[in-house]
């Protein structure tokens, strides 16, 4: 076998091929390690993406042997950030030159040995199989969304910095309304769910299928909004493989405010943050949304503002009718689960979505999206796909839209608000999560 993950986005270590026959063999591998980060005193890693390819001749001859199962085991599992995740959870595999995805729905994860596994049949003269913790989004994908971007009427894309390794950081702006809405992606580059949920909100937004067309509601969202839209906020980590950090090693998601004697945001350490951050300063923000994906939740979910000084009736009501909003568009999105909220007042304001709800006094969501199959509307032959964040990203101009004549109301909106729309605290549990988790 040949394993390959010199691309963008790949990420993979071979350690070890034991030819158990001429048709069958064991692959070891090891997940790699992003950049030492200073701020947690830690080291992640979790993404992994790669090419497994028969090498040629084929083991036992051009007359034998056409097929060679291959038992991928991946070695070090139980020693990556989150290794509560893989119980589950089911590799990404794509058998046709990366053009669609589907499920190893047989991934097996041994917590006595930590290692991943799973099975897959290599056939003599096809292309090379690609197997992913999910859907990757390349940076290839990413040039060409903002090209089609640049190339609307009505779109403005702007490069408002550059990372550590001198790579565009994008500002994609479109609409002419008075209220300001940020959308943020990828801040973690192994959430690739977040690019595919920029691709679906920026294709409802500009009408990237359409010559520009866009349907009515968001016609009169780009009436009542400017919204502004950072696809990609860490692409030296996408190009590198990395579960969540920058070249440097940096968390972004805690870069947004400085934490003790570490100062942040930098043009040293985090220049991604320090540009965005400086210009939400110059234009202002009325909403704003952290795009994410959760490796261990199956659900898609938002984490709020409750810990923020400023938390009271007027967030919780947009938070509630927002999420309300989402929860009718989309069945994907619901309510009762998320993480914990944080306690009155202990908001970490390092974190973007609660900088920025401090910060602008303004509705402020870190959105989730899972890795695992989505238990609200389940499909485990194909598990949350790419299609699906999407299709989560062409929704979100629906709960904007809704919560729009209250985000800077003045009247106290939040005591008419109708049953659905009824703020609920969520939790961090669900019917089954120990036996998922690995906990019992």
């Amino acid at each position: 076998m040949a394993i390959s993950s010199n691309f963008c986005g790949g990420n993979i270590v071979h350690t070890a091929t034991i030819v158990e026959s001429p048709t069958k063999c064991r692959v070891e591998l090891n997940v790699d390690q992003d950049p030492y980060t200073e701020l947690e005193d830690t080291i992640h890693s979790q993404w992994f993406y790669f090419k497994g390819s028969l090498m040629d001749p084929i083991l036992g001859g051009p007359n034998k042997g056409e097929e060679v199962t291959v038992d991928y085991v991946i070695t070090n599992a139980n020693r990556v950030a989150f290794p509560s995740a893989w119980p589950g959870s089911s590799v990404c595999v794509s058998t046709n030159g990366k053009k669609s995805w589907e499920r190893k729905t047989k991934t097996d994860y041994d917590k006595a040995e930590g290692t991943l596994s799973w099975q897959h049949v290599h056939r003599q003269y096809e292309e090379g199989t690609y197997f992913s913790f999910f859907e990757p989004y390349t940076l290839d994908r990413h040039i060409d969304l903002v090209d089609r971007c640049r190339a609307t009427r009505g779109v403005n894309v702007s490069v408002i910095g550059r990372s550590l390794e001198n790579r565009d950081i994008e500002l994609i702006t479109v609409g002419t309304g008075p209220l300001k809405c940020w959308i943020n992606h990828r801040q973690h580059p192994g959430e690739t769910q977040a690019e595919f949920f920029a691709e679906g909100l920026l294709t409802r937004l500009c009408g990237l299928d359409d010559f520009g067309a866009v349907d009515g509601l968001a016609h009169k969202a780009r009436e009542a909004f400017t919204f502004y839209i950072v696809p990609n906020i860490n692409p030296d980590g996408s190009a590198n493989g990395y579960l969540r950090t920058n070249a440097g090693g940096a968390n972004l998601n805690r870069e947004w405010a400085t934490t003790g004697d570490y100062e942040a945001p930098t043009l040293e350490r985090s220049p991604e943050v320090y540009y965005v951050l400086k210009k939400m300063d110059e234009v202002g923000v009325d909403a704003f949304a952290d795009i994410h994906g959760d490796e261990e939740m199956p659900f898609n979910f938002i984490a709020g503002a409750e810990g923020c000084t400023n938390w009271g009736p007027r967030l919780q009501g947009l938070q509630g009718a927002f999420l309300g909003a989402y929860c009718r568009t989309n069945p994907d999105m619901q309510k009762e689960v998320s993480y914990d909220p944080e306690d009155p007042n202990g908001a970490n304001l390092a974190v973007c979505s609660n900088q920025i709800a401090t910060r602008f006094n303004c509705l402020s969501i870190t959105l989730e999206m899972p890795y695992k199959d989505c238990y609200t509307c389940p499909d485990p032959e194909r598990g949350f796909t790419g299609g699906r964040c999407a299709r989560l990203g062409m929704n979100i101009v629906d709960a904007f839209m809704h919560v729009k004549d209250w985000l800077r109301s003045e009247e106290p909106f939040w005591e008419n608000l109708g049953e659905d729309d009824q703020y609920i605290r969520p939790k961090e549990e669900w019917e089954g999560k120990a036996t998922m988790m690995g906990q019992e």
